[in-house]
């Protein structure tokens, strides 16, 4: 994999703030959890396409939920991203789940169990 350039960190980096604005403020969709938020995001360096990993603080069905409300809703998001950052293109938008996060609370759990039945 290539190492990201500074200006494409620059790009990821403002990109993700304005989705996450977005995603708080601009869609009104009642399926999208208000405890959603923007992980990480790469777009690629031909500014066509973007993926946005989120994280749904929930269970799986608020996090299906939220993906396909985010997913109907990407075109929105697209033209909200046009008008608040200026780029040469704008990218398409794929919204992916992360759970990275779920990941490392359930690691974590399962190291204090371990260590619990230990002493």
């Amino acid at each position: 994999m290539r190492k990201n350039s500074i200006k494409n960190t620059r790009i990821n980096e403002e990109v993700m703030r304005e989705l996450s604005n977005i995603i708080r403020g601009d869609i009104k969709d009642p399926r999208i959890h208000p405890m959603t938020s923007v992980v990480a995001v790469e777009v690629a360096p031909d500014l066509k396409t973007c993926k946005a990993y989120i994280s749904v603080l929930g269970d799986e069905k608020a996090q299906k939920d939220t993906l396909e409300g985010l997913k109907s809703a990407e075109g929105y998001a697209r033209m909200k991203l046009a008008k608040n950052v200026n780029l040469r293109n704008t990218p398409e938008v794929r919204f992916i789940l992360d759970q990275s996060i779920e990941y490392g609370v359930n690691m974590s759990k399962k190291i204090d169990e371990i260590t619990g039945s230990m002493e």
